[in-house]
């Protein structure tokens, strides 16, 4: 009785088990409902013959048969257009990096235009040559070794798929804190660098590296041999900007400032005014004051004689290639258009545009009271030093403070000219290092005041939770950081550009002859003038006299 009671049970059991594992199957069998209205989209998909008939309203253009699927058997999955989602937002922020690039890079014409217009017409082929060939020599010392030593531990970046073959920082350990001081990873572009996202990041990041080289033809102009700017650009596009772009954008200390140090989000600089045109104007003012003045720019009891450039036309019209550039300069330093808070991208660029415009009332309004009147290249450099000003700021202040930020610069590179020329006794043909770097210190310095607390780049900055604040706003640990980066600048930028130009100085030379100077450079230099055809004027009397003594 007992045996057939259990053997009862053990049947009624086999049973319940079998029929739940029946349950389970086909519970596992039946489509998810996603699955089903995936399939029911892609039933509805238009055919190839109706897409055969032509789409002028573009409405059934662009459908869920556009999806690549993983499994052709089994069809289009949840999984499919994820993926699908995932590629788009990469590439979009792809084009959109890259588009920016493409602007920056044609700012070199605007260089191009601004230097020699503000040259004279002897020196136009040098000048031009000197704006054309330092792409080269940037972007050939970039690619070799300045590349891996910027951004060769900048892992991390997921507007472009996280960049993780950039992995390798060489950290500094001082009292248990990890410093980030060069990156090791992405030399020639070989190996695990040879990534999609690695190339998008290394054009963007190149024409920007190739604008600060730039900046340093401008204020040598019209006595620099072209031999010597070859080897100085090179050198500069390898070791002086990488090192410090790699501290501010790379993951270096500068950057650690917030995560190590308290310091609010750390050494910030949106798109470069410390970065790209600092560095530029202080590298400027390095070679400029190793290579002296033009002849006949001081007179013996000090004072100086103005130089006329040779075309103000050639000047301004740079000066809106530039401005036009600069449009891929800021708000391209988003990396991306799709989240993280690319959408700020429209702000940026309208902060960029109220810099300019205002940075050039400010010089316009400044010379027009000091001169009577308006003075064409101090306009042209207002709008270049509101632009410069706002690039560190436009990522993280609102339209008012961008306004604020430009009209001070506009001012201020008025001043600054005058300093340069008249008291530090430093002949700047172009006004670089006013522009750059003086304009460049005050962006940089801009952030730590006005920056507003709304930008929200993924939640955090510099690997810190939150939106960088100015001390306007409640922050003044920001401006501590923007003052060390502002610090490092000036004592390690210009300290670290003079020595090295120095040596070149001592071993190749940085001037032409004097002869060479007196000629123009055009074809001593360069072997062909770059007007030909042209009955060059005679130069002001004083300026002869000056060639006169100097040949002697």
């Amino acid at each position: 009785m007992r045996i057939a009671r259990f053997a009862s049970r053990i049947c009624t059991l086999a049973i319940v088990l079998t029929a739940s594992a029946g349950f389970v199957a086909s519970a596992s069998a039946a489509p998810s409902a996603s699955a089903i209205e995936l399939k029911d989209a892609a039933g509805k998909a238009p055919t190839t013959a109706l897409l055969a008939n032509g789409d002028p309203g573009g409405t059934i253009t662009g459908t869920i048969s556009d999806v690549p699927v993983s499994d052709a058997k089994a069809g289009i999955t949840l999984g499919d257009v994820a993926n699908q989602v995932g590629q788009n937002k990469i590439a979009v922020n792809f084009v959109w990096t890259l588009i920016a690039g493409f602007l920056v890079m044609f700012m070199q014409a605007g260089f191009a235009m601004v230097e020699a217009g503000l040259c004279r017409v002897k020196n136009t082929n040098h000048t031009y040559m000197m704006n054309f060939f330092v792409y080269g020599c940037g972007l050939f010392a970039y690619w070799i070794i300045g590349f891996a030593i910027q951004m060769g531990g900048a892992a991390g970046n997921g507007n472009l798929g996280g960049l993780q073959p950039l992995a390798t920082e060489h950290m500094l350990n001082l009292f248990g804190t990890h410093w980030g001081i060069f990156g090791q990873t992405g030399m020639f572009l070989a190996g695990h660098t040879y990534d999609v996202g690695v190339m998008v990041i290394f054009l963007f990041q190149m024409v920007f590296m190739d604008t600060a080289l730039t900046i340093v033809t401008g204020a040598c102009a019209e006595r620099w041999k072209f031999l010597t700017f070859c080897v100085s650009s090179i050198i500069m596009g390898a070791f002086t900007y990488p090192l410090f772009a790699n501290w501010a954008w790379g993951g270096g200390w500068l950057s650690q400032l917030g995560v190590n140090a308290g310091l609010g989000k750390g050494y910030s600089d949106f798109a470069g005014s410390g970065v790209v045109h600092a560095v530029g104007g202080l590298t400027a003012l390095a070679v400029a004051m190793i290579i002296g003045p033009r002849i006949g720019k001081y007179n013996r009891d000090g004072s100086s004689n103005a130089i006329i450039g040779h075309d103000i036309s050639a000047v301004l019209i740079g000066c809106f290639i530039l401005a036009f550039g600069w449009f891929g300069f800021n708000p391209g330093s988003t990396l991306g258009a799709s989240a993280a808070g690319c959408l700020r991208i429209g702000s940026v660029a309208v902060n960029t545009m109220l810099a300019g415009c205002t940075g050039t009332f400010g010089a316009i309004l400044y010379m027009w009271w000091l001169k009577g009147k308006p003075d064409a290249s101090m306009s042209g450099n207002g709008l270049l030093a509101g632009l410069v000003a706002i690039t560190a700021p436009s990522g993280f202040v609102n339209p008012t403070g961008s306004a604020i930020i430009g009209f001070l610069a506009g001012v201020l590179v008025c001043l600054s000219v005058s300093f340069v020329e008249n008291t530090l006794k430093i002949d700047d043909p172009v006004g670089a290092i006013s522009v750059h770097g003086v304009c460049g210190l005050w962006g940089v310095l801009s952030v730590g005041l006005f920056a507003d607390g709304t930008s929200n780049y993924g939640g955090a900055w510099n690997g810190v939770s939150g939106s960088v604040t100015g001390l306007f706003y409640g922050d003044p640990g920001q401006l501590v950081a923007q003052l060390i980066g502002i610090a490092t600048l000036i004592g390690f930028v210009f300290t670290f550009s003079y020595v090295l130009n120095w040596v070149l100085d001592i071993t190749i030379g940085h001037r032409v002859s004097i002869e060479s100077e007196v000629a123009g450079l055009d074809l001593p230099e360069m072997g062909q003038l770059g007007y030909p055809e042209f009955i060059f004027k005679a130069e002001p009397d004083v300026l002869v006299a000056a060639e006169k003594v100097a040949v002697a």
